[in-house]
């Protein structure tokens, strides 16, 4: 393989100098169309269709360029109509990265430094649902086959969560699917992270409470037709945690008793705060907190109002001056987290600092 050294963007066909067997040869090379990010990351999406020869001897020259260019990776997004060009990027360097329904992601390090590619998503978001009535009955279903069925053991529903979708959300729409049963979100009130599961990733599994809006069970007709569960049904709370297998199972006997402390002891989960893009985000996103006790120190309704203040700091510091709505900002802040007064003052005001430039970069 030579080298390539040429002046050229990476989206056209230039001349450059190649050099085969220690000798310098002048032909035309064609630098694949590209973009480039922060980090020094070159991506290659290909979309029409070329020859795996010419492919071979574009990417060759390409990854030449970019590694001159002091660039550190290569990603190569191949549609599942182009996976005949795969043996070519292998021959130069690249391996898989990860596959989707539609294309095949593959990789390649090109900096002297230490290789640290991301690895592609590693936990799959599980969720179990604790929907409880106002008689005291929780909300179980039986499936039809498998290691539960097995075990003759009634649980909550239970599903995974689909791509862009919110654990609240998933958590509603699998207690929908199983049982035909509405409702809304209430908390979180714990999750449990295992490994080595399906396909080697780890799984997330979030322990949901919800409250149903409907009470009367209907079985999905997709259900019926190809059923996952057999049946489905309101059970009293004490019933279910005597079952063999909940007491048995150290999981199912935590989760049964961290619900009953919910029900009973007021035990506090993690409520949803719908929160603005961040950053590079381009959609409504979620953040789980522990409202109880922020309420019950004083912070809640006052950090809701600050972020607030905060978010119209750009027309803030035009209609009041920056001296003077700085002034309020600051009040503002420390009445929110009062325990900031006690920072030292350089302490304080990065934090505010992080804040500020956080909600203004949101309101552009």
């Amino acid at each position: 393989m030579g080298s390539l050294s040429v002046s050229a963007n990476s989206s056209m066909a230039a001349e450059g100098v190649v050099v085969i067997s220690g000798k310098e040869v002048q032909r035309p090379v064609e630098i694949l169309s590209a973009t480039n990010d922060e980090f020094d990351f070159v991506t290659v999406e290909m979309k029409e269709k070329m020859d795996p020869t010419i492919f071979a001897s574009s990417l060759r020259d390409s990854v030449s360029h970019w590694r001159q260019q002091g660039m550190k990776a290569v990603w190569l997004k191949l549609p599942i109509d182009l996976v005949n060009l795969v043996p070519a990027a292998v021959d130069e360097g690249f391996s898989y990265h990860h596959a989707e329904p539609d294309y095949l992601m593959l990789a390649c390090w090109l900096s002297k430094t230490k290789q640290v590619l991301p690895s592609y998503a590693t936990n799959r978001v599980h969720i179990g649902a604790f929907v409880m009535n106002d008689k005291r009955e929780v909300l179980v279903v039986k499936e039809s086959r498998g290691m539960f069925k097995r075990m003759d053991l009634w649980k909550f529903p239970t599903g995974f969560a689909e791509d862009g979708e919110d654990i609240s959300e998933a958590a509603k729409r699998e207690v929908k699917e199983e049982t035909g049963i509405d409702s809304e979100f209430v908390e979180i009130l714990a999750f449990g992270h295992r490994h080595k599961q399906f396909h080697g990733k780890s799984n997330l599994f979030f322990v949901c409470m919800l409250r149903p809006l409907s009470f009367d069970i209907q079985m999905e007709e997709s259900a019926l037709k190809e059923p996952e569960l057999e049946e489905a049904m309101w059970m009293p709370l004490e019933e279910f945690g005597a079952q063999p297998l909940v007491k048995e199972l150290e999981v199912l006997n935590y989760m049964y008793a961290i619900c009953k402390a919910k029900v009973d002891e007021g035990y506090s989960g993690f409520s949803r705060l719908p929160v603005s893009r961040f950053l590079d985000d381009v959609r409504e996103s979620s953040f789980y907190f522990n409202a109880k006790d922020m309420k019950s120190k004083s912070l809640g309704k006052d950090f809701a109002e600050y972020f607030a203040f905060a978010k119209d700091f750009p027309k803030g510091v035009v209609k009041f001056g920056a001296k003077d709505f700085a002034k309020s900002l600051a009040k503002s802040f420390l009445k929110s987290f009062p325990v900031a007064s006690t920072f030292p003052c350089s302490v304080s005001l990065s934090i505010l600092a992080i804040f500020l430039y956080c909600n203004w970069y949101q309101s552009l």
